[in-house]
Order: C-alpha cells, then sequence, then structure tokens
C-alpha cells in the first residue's frame, strides 16, 4: 500500500450529542502513518467529522443564512436610530437587491461564499486521503462524504449559478468554472449512485451525518428546483423522491411544531438532517439571542451577556400569520413578561416588540418582532454563547410539502391532500387542513413561508414561484439577474477562470 502521512495539530470534532463516534480522549500526535492510524469506521469519522464541521458556520451572523435569509421577505436588518448595524451598508444592499460586480467585495457575500468552497475542499481532502485505506464500512463512509460534497455544491449552485468545480483534492491549477446544468446532474448522480450504501435508518451514531432520509430529501430538493435551475420539469420525480423518505418509516410530524426546535431537539422524530451544536464542543456559531434580541429581553431568558438587536421579522412578513396560528410565537410581540410572568417595564415604558417598522433607516429600539423559534438557553456564560440547539437543515414537513408542492404544479393535488401526516402539519399549528381548492401558488408560498420561517427556505422558494422580483416592504422591484449573488472579487481575483454573473 503506498504511504501517506498525515499532519494533525488537533482533531476537530463534529458536535454530535452522542460521541460514539468521537473519541473526546483522543491522544494528539504532529504526525501519523495514515494506515496506522485509520483502523476501523469509528477512526475515520474522527477525521471525516471535519467536512461537518465547515457547516456549523451556516446560521451566523455573517454566513450563508443570514445572507439568504436577508435578501428575501423574512428578515431584515435595518439601520437602528442610534447608527448601529448600517455596517456600510452591506445589509441593506443585500435586502435591496443592489449587490453587483461593483460591489462584490460584501464581508456576508465572501464569507458565505468562503463558507461553501471550504467545506468542498474538506470533503475532497478526506475523499483523497482515505481512498487507498481499507476499512471496515469503507464504501459507506466514501458514499456519505460524497453526498455531503454534493451538497455543498447545491448551496453554491443555489446561490451562485456557475461555479467553480473540482472533486480532485491533488488538482493544482485553479478550477474551471462549470455552468449550473453541469453541476445540477453532477449532484442528482452523485445522491443516485451513492445513496443505497449510506446508513439506512437515523440512529444516535448517525445523528447529524448523511442517511438515506437526508440523501432523498436532497434529492427530492434538486427536482423541485429542476424547472429553475436547468429548464426541465422535473415535479414528478420530486414526489418519487418524498415517497422514498415516507417510505423509511422513520420520521413523524411532531405533535408540537416547537418541540423540533428545542435546546434539546435531538429527540425530534421529525428533524432529518441537522447542525449539530454543544456549547463546550464547538466554537460560536449559533447565537441567534445576540442576533435579534434587545437587551431588555435578557430578563426574559436570563441571559448572561448583552443581545446586540439586529435581526427582526420583515413587517409585512408578519401579517401573513393568522391570530390562531400558534407558529406565530416564533417571534416575540406585543408586552414582554420576564422570567417569572411578570411585565417588563423599562423606565416607566412597557417593554413591546411591535411587529412594525417605522423608518428603514432609523429602526425604534423595541421595533420589528423578534425570533424566539429556537428555544433560547438559559444562564450560558459571558464565554460560552453558542447554543445547544441544533439547527434544522432538512425536517419531515419539508418532505411532505415538497411532495404537495410537486403534484399540485402537476395538477394532482388530490392524490395526497387527505394524507394524515400533512394533514397533521396544520392542525398542530390551530389551522383547517387544507383542500384541493385551497391550494393556489400564492397559499401555498405563504404556508411554506409560515411553516418554515427563518429556517433558510425562503430566497429559494420564493424564486421558485416567480416572485423573487418583485417589490416588498422597503425593497424595490429586481430585475431577473438578481437571482444570483456575484461572485466574490476575492474568488475573482484568485481564480483567472471565473467569469462574474451578470449584474
Amino acid at each position: 500500500m503506498k504511504k501517506y502521512t498525515l499532519t494533525i495539530t488537533s482533531f476537530i470534532l463534529l458536535s454530535l450529542l452522542t460521541v460514539s463516534c468521537f473519541d473526546l480522549s483522543e491522544s494528539v500526535y504532529s504526525e501519523i502513518p495514515v494506515d496506522n492510524f485509520f483502523n476501523s469506521e469509528k477512526d475515520v469519522i474522527a477525521y471525516a467529522g471535519r467536512a461537518y464541521v465547515k457547516l456549523q458556520p451556516y446560521p451566523e451572523e455573517q454566513r450563508l443564512w443570514s445572507l439568504g435569509q436577508n435578501a428575501s421577505d423574512e428578515m431584515v436588518i435595518p439601520q437602528k436610530h442610534n447608527g448601529e448595524w448600517y455596517d456600510q451598508g452591506r445589509w441593506e444592499e443585500i435586502q435591496k437587491h443592489t449587490l453587483n460586480s461593483a460591489t462584490s467585495g460584501n464581508k456576508i457575500l465572501t464569507k458565505s461564499w468562503d463558507m461553501v468552497f471550504e467545506g468542498i475542499t474538506a470533503c475532497n481532502e478526506i475523499l483523497f486521503v482515505i481512498d487507498p485505506i481499507e476499512f471496515e464500512n469503507k464504501d459507506r463512509v466514501i458514499a456519505e462524504i460524497k453526498i455531503l460534497r454534493a451538497f455543498y455544491y447545491y448551496w453554491a449552485m443555489d446561490y451562485w449559478g456557475n461555479i467553480p468545480f473540482s472533486i480532485d483534492f491533488s488538482e493544482k491549477d485553479p478550477p474551471q468554472q462549470k455552468d449550473r446544468a453541469f453541476v445540477f446532474d453532477f449532484i442528482v448522480q452523485e445522491i443516485l449512485d451513492n445513496v443505497d450504501a449510506v446508513q439506512d435508518l437515523p440512529t444516535a451514531e448517525y445523528y447529524g451525518r448523511v442517511t438515506k432520509g437526508m440523501a432523498y430529501t436532497f434529492l427530492a430538493k434538486m427536482y423541485l428546483n429542476a424547472q429553475e435551475w436547468i429548464g426541465q420539469n422535473k415535479f414528478a420525480e420530486a414526489a418519487l423522491a418524498c415517497d422514498q423518505v415516507i417510505a423509511l418509516g422513520a420520521y413523524q410530524i411532531e405533535a408540537n411544531y416547537f418541540a423540533n426546535f428545542k435546546v434539546h431537539n435531538e429527540g425530534s422524530l421529525e428533524n432529518i438532517f441537522v447542525i449539530a451544536y454543544h456549547p463546550q464542543l464547538t466554537d460560536e456559531h449559533f447565537y441567534w439571542q445576540n442576533l435579534t434580541l434587545n437587551s431588555a429581553s435578557s430578563a426574559t431568558f436570563n441571559l448572561a451577556g448583552v443581545p446586540w438587536d439586529g435581526f427582526v421579522l420583515q413587517p409585512d412578513f408578519f401579517t401573513k400569520y393568522s391570530e390562531n396560528d400558534i407558529r406565530r410565537n416564533a417571534f416575540l410581540f406585543g408586552q414582554q413578561n420576564d422570567i417569572k410572568g411578570n411585565p417588563i417595564v423599562i423606565d416607566g415604558e412597557p417593554f413591546i416588540y411591535s411587529p412594525t417598522i417605522q423608518n428603514y433607516n432609523s429602526r425604534g429600539e423595541w421595533e420589528g418582532a423578534r425570533c424566539a423559534k429556537y428555544e433560547y438557553q438559559e444562564e450560558l456564560s459571558y464565554d460560552v454563547v453558542d447554543m445547544e440547539n441544533d439547527f434544522v437543515l432538512f425536517r419531515y414537513a419539508d418532505v411532505l410539502y415538497t411532495k404537495l408542492e410537486a403534484l399540485h404544479r402537476l395538477g394532482r393535488a388530490g392524490e395526497f391532500i387527505d394524507d394524515p401526516d400533512l394533514q397533521l402539519i396544520r392542525t398542530r399549528a390551530g389551522l383547517t387542513p387544507y383542500t384541493v381548492g385551497d391550494l393556489t401558488d400564492s397559499e401555498l408560498l405563504d404556508e411554506l413561508g409560515r411553516e418554515f420561517a427563518w429556517e433558510g427556505h425562503r430566497r429559494q422558494d420564493q424564486i421558485r414561484f416567480g416572485v423573487w422580483g418583485n417589490s416588498w416592504w422597503e425593497k424595490p422591484a429586481s430585475g431577473t439577474a438578481k437571482k444570483l449573488f456575484p461572485i466574490p472579487q476575492s474568488a475573482i481575483n484568485t481564480n483567472p477562470n471565473l467569469t462574474q454573473n451578470p449584474d
């Protein structure tokens, strides 16, 4: 066997709550002969966990989630009355779709790009290193990392269209740029080629990792957006991919909507694919309490630190919820109470979050509904702000609504509309189940927004439903080119093969 030497200064451990795959007592070596180190699937996963760690920055202030969310009609980050959160106008140009090649140095854009392609590089490196090594369940591990790499490419293709592409870690030249059709076909084929080899059912050992449920949900997403991305109708294929997830019998709709977002949401039977976090085992990535809450909310959630008061619900989006829709409680509005249930009063004034915002360029201190979808963890210390909730990327409600939308677009929604699990999504929200007559395009888009608010779906959904160029609240109408983000200037500077997306 050809010898490879793996230089390791430290293990970056995937932050699974069940650490059976990751031995926290691992010895650290400066140089380890690979063929002596990788003796089992467990050893490989301890190393390959780096590819999952690259997912962890996703919901940060300046990463992919905030880029897509702030460009949509769900979230907004207006300048405060005291000038805070102006940040050189970077949030405003994302919200108002004025990002272009001249402004492609936007910090959020650049960090989002870097996050995605660092994930791809990590997967390429792992596959290169383990390729010559023989170990138990090698085919399964390789399949898992290939599908995870395809997932990073899915993000890249969705946000930037034509992208640099390489699956060879040993390649030294800057990668060539491939168009969306090429990348789409690659992703779909990677899923189809590897789905049979990955873990069948979600278990504690495979929590937060690629499984068949994740792979088929991912495939359904690819087919659902194929009309937009490559001009081909693949809604029937999307519905069939959803059926593959349903047939596993491994997932169900939780009776309590908010069970999926608890501090310890690893017990959710609805969540299919998550980014796992732990306050002691991961860096500071998931700190939404800081992003959205006003400092006065510290009394409500017993927070040790001072929140930053920036990310708020866009006012128009709040009106999409009916008063009896319990999902509206994913956002804080109205009179706020302390942790004991007593109304909070600040300097003689009741602490009230108003869903409305009077001025985009001068938001009031308590204007804007605040996100509380993920349960906020009490008593985090000043130096530990990362919440323990695992961030949900795919859940079973998404599978059922993807199938419903696909069939609706095929004129076949009646085949699925009476499904008990599908109806439970509505009834647990305090609403009546849909009939076929209820399913207009606009209502279905609104319902997707209500169900998956702030989960990172909205930009893709708005584009698919043809409303991305519309005006909303303070955003003017924008052109079709604004469906894609410009490639960051830093990437253009380092790779002469890249051509900028048209403005």
